[in-house]
C-alpha cells in the first residue's frame, strides 16, 4: 500500500519511476450529521474507503481533505465547519499543482460529500487545463455504481445522515453513532416538488432526511463491500486509461 504521508520523497520518486502514477484524493465534510451521529462521516466514508481500495489496487493515497463545501447545512445546528466554494476550488487546485509536480499522470478526487461535486468539478476543469499531461476524475462515494446510488436513495431522494450513511458509520465508525438517538431521528424528505434549492435549515427538522432508525450493521456491512467492490474496478480501468485521441490542449491549429 502506497499511501503517501507515510512514504519518503525517495520512496515516492520511486513509486512513480516504476509505474504506479495514479493517486486517489479522498475529500470528505466536517458537519452536522443529525442528533445521532458525528460532525465527520463523510470524511470517515472517503477515507476509510480510500484505504481499502488503496490495499487493493497499485495507486498512492494522498492525506483525506476533511473540510469541504457544507454552507447550504447553515448555521443552525453546531458542529459543522464549511469552505466557501471557491476556497474548495482553490484547495483542490492547489494540490493538484503539487500532484502533477510530483508526476504522478492520473488523479481521481473520492468526493464523499454530495455539495463538494461543483467546486470540484470546477477545480478538476481548471487543473486538467494547466496541466496537458494530468488526467483527473471525479467519482462520488454514493454514485460509484447503480446499485451503490440506489442504497443510498432508497428512504429519500435528497438524502443526509439517512438509513445508509447511518448503517455504514455503524459497521465501520461505531464510534461515531449514538444509537439511543436513531428512534428520534427520522425525518421526511420535504424538497419533493420544490423549484428552488432549500437550505437545510428550511428542509429539515433536525439535520437529517431520511430513516436512520432503519439502519443495521449489516446493511452497512453490505453495502461498504459493494462499494470497495465496483470502486477497485473503476480505479483499475483508470490505471489503464489513455486519452481516446493524442492531442495537445496548448496546440493550436492556427
Amino acid at each position: 500500500m502506497y499511501e503517501l504521508a507515510q512514504m519518503t520523497w525517495e520512496e515516492v520518486a520511486e513509486a512513480v519511476k516504476s509505474g504506479v502514477d495514479t493517486a486517489l484524493l479522498p475529500v470528505g465534510a466536517t458537519e452536522q450529521h443529525g442528533p445521532h451521529m458525528g460532525c465527520g462521516m463523510d470524511s470517515a466514508i472517503a477515507d476509510t474507503l480510500c484505504k481499502e481500495v488503496a490495499k487493493q489496487t497499485p495507486i498512492i493515497l494522498l492525506p483525506t481533505q476533511p473540510y469541504g463545501c457544507s454552507i447550504g447545512h447553515s448555521k443552525r445546528w453546531p458542529g459543522t465547519m464549511a469552505l466557501n466554494p471557491k476556497t474548495l476550488i482553490d484547495v483542490i487546485s492547489d494540490i493538484g499543482d503539487w500532484v502533477a509536480s510530483s508526476g504522478i499522470k492520473r488523479l481521481l478526487l473520492i468526493n464523499g460529500h454530495v455539495t463538494n461535486a461543483a467546486p470540484l468539478r470546477c477545480a478538476l476543469e481548471m487543473l486538467r487545463a494547466r496541466h496537458d499531461d494530468l488526467m483527473i476524475g471525479l467519482v462520488h462515494t454514493a454514485q460509484i455504481s447503480e446499485r451503490v446510488r440506489k442504497a443510498h436513495h432508497d428512504d429519500a431522494e435528497d438524502w443526509h445522515a439517512n438509513q445508509a450513511e447511518t448503517a455504514l458509520m455503524m459497521a465501520l465508525h461505531p464510534e461515531l453513532v449514538r444509537e439511543d438517538k436513531l428512534l428520534d431521528a427520522d425525518d421526511p424528505d420535504r424538497t419533493d416538488g420544490c423549484v428552488f434549492s432549500h437550505p437545510v435549515n428550511r428542509t429539515s427538522l433536525n439535520g437529517v432526511t431520511g430513516k436512520p432508525s432503519t439502519a443495521t450493521k449489516a446493511d452497512g456491512e453490505a453495502l461498504f463491500s459493494w462499494m470497495c467492490e465496483d470502486l477497485s474496478q473503476l480505479v483499475m480501468r483508470a490505471i489503464k486509461e489513455q486519452p481516446p485521441l493524442d492531442q495537445s490542449y496548448h496546440q493550436s491549429l492556427l
